[in-house]
């Protein structure tokens, strides 16, 4: 098939999410035909260094030979079953050895497919948790400025960029926001991170009776720019919500799976949330999974006789079993090849490497955090994201820069020539973009 027929029977058929559409009016869709490692490859056999993991979801390559293994097997057996009142060996593994990953402090997995999801549960269980409580006030939330958590009506109503909210907020209950901890110059990370802490700890000192919960997005927020802040802001998060007996929901659908450096974010402050949000990485980018992590004590809270006290949310693929067996698939790789030591070491490569980037005379506020890299480029050209990706994709790399804001976050699998091509085409990217 030639790329063009694809192309416009796409344009024709398929209405491409987060997109306006018009604008593929002058940068086309790429027609892709499969994937292999680090690169994606188009029907005419070009091919794309994937530095954004497909939306942060691909962890270790595009058709990984163990994973493709583990769902070989498992389509052999059983594709699909109903969750409700119903079980199977892969939703039980995965769920036992989550918890066992949190040190067993949250106890019980509740399924979903994808990261709105997630923060739709650990919303609806947190007011439900403080209603079976009795303390039906408590059903408002907290977010932090700049915050993202998905675009469904609920997880839009925590989530603080204007560009997702604004034109649906008559559908909205809108949370309130309290100042962000990120800082781009990492040198003044901990006095943000205490700043913020102090705000939201005055803010709940006045509205604890009507909230239920804060969600944060930790370590850093990545949607609204890769805004990255210190771990005590959730060590003081933490404590503050003890304090005024307010949830923690850790939203870690694009920082958890070893992305920030460790497996959970939370485990940099040493903290546990009470709702642990998991999705993207956690399926190795195969399959939709979202997964929400929750404490014995708010299971305890819904364990009664009474069908209504009971958590009644589903969808049909809760718990799929070929979703549930990549997940297991992908903790194997986490446990076989060690990989958060080894990312450490290649997360240190790729940053030499990126020396000569950072001098760039239009770089701004270098940063990383465990396997998120970012820069701001100096420009005020509107069109800059589209005409970095642009450049990118003739340059045989995917970049999709959040506005001025280029970052890579690329699969757990390149080496040291791997990371030297992705710091050549990127500055090559920008540069062009520049003089578009």
């Amino acid at each position: 098939m030639h790329s063009n027929d694809l192309l416009q029977r796409s344009l024709d058929a398929v209405w491409h999410p987060c997109t306006q559409m018009k604008h593929h009016e002058r940068f086309p869709l790429i027609p892709l035909e499969r994937g292999e490692g680090l690169w994606l490859f188009d029907i005419e056999g070009r091919r794309y260094f994937d530095a954004v993991s497909s939306w942060w979801v691909n962890l270790f390559g595009h058709s990984n030979p163990r994973i493709n293994a583990a769902l070989q097997r498992q389509l052999g057996t059983l594709e699909h079953a109903m969750l409700a009142g119903f079980t199977h060996r892969p939703v039980v593994e995965l769920s036992e050895r989550l918890r066992a990953l949190t040190g067993n402090a949250l106890g019980h997995a509740f399924y979903a497919s994808d990261g709105a999801s997630a923060t739709e549960i650990a919303l609806k269980m947190s007011a439900h948790y403080w209603r079976n409580s009795g303390m039906p006030g408590k059903n408002r939330f907290l977010s932090l400025a700049g915050s993202y958590h998905g675009e469904t009506a609920g997880a839009l109503s925590v989530t603080d960029i204007d560009l997702f909210r604004d034109a649906y907020a008559p559908l909205v209950r809108q949370s309130a926001t309290v100042p962000s901890p990120a800082s781009a110059d990492a040198s003044t990370r901990a006095q943000a991170a205490h700043s913020a802490a102090d705000a939201l700890d005055a803010w709940l000192a006045e509205h604890a009776d009507s909230t239920a919960a804060l969600i944060v997005e930790p370590l850093v927020q990545c949607a609204t720019g890769m805004a990255m802040y210190d771990a005590e802001y959730l060590r003081r998060a933490r404590a503050a919500c003890d304090r005024h007996r307010v949830h923690l929901i850790a939203d870690e659908i694009a920082v958890g799976c070893g992305r920030t450096g460790t497996f959970f974010a939370c485990e940099q402050a040493g903290i546990q949330p009470d709702f642990l949000c998991l999705s993207k990485g956690i399926s190795g980018g195969y399959l939709p999974l979202s997964i929400v992590l929750s404490t014995d004590e708010t299971y305890r809270a819904f364990y009664d006789d009474a069908t209504v006290r009971g958590f009644l949310h589903s969808h049909s693929y809760t718990g799929n079993p070929l979703a549930c067996t990549a997940a297991l698939a992908t903790l194997d790789i986490f446990e076989s090849d060690k990989v958060l030591a080894t990312n450490l070491e290649r997360a240190a490569a790729l940053t030499r490497a990126a020396a000569p980037l950072q001098q760039h005379a239009r770089v701004r506020n270098f940063r990383r955090t465990g396997m998120i890299w970012a820069f701001d480029v100096d420009s005020d050209d509107p069109q800059l994201s589209r005409k970095i990706f642009a450049a990118g994709l003739s340059r045989e790399v995917l970049l999709r820069p959040i506005g001025r804001t280029v970052y890579w976050m690329p699969p757990y699998i390149f080496d040291d020539a791997d990371a030297a091509f992705l710091v050549q085409r990127t500055g090559e990217a920008i540069d062009a973009a520049l003089v578009a």
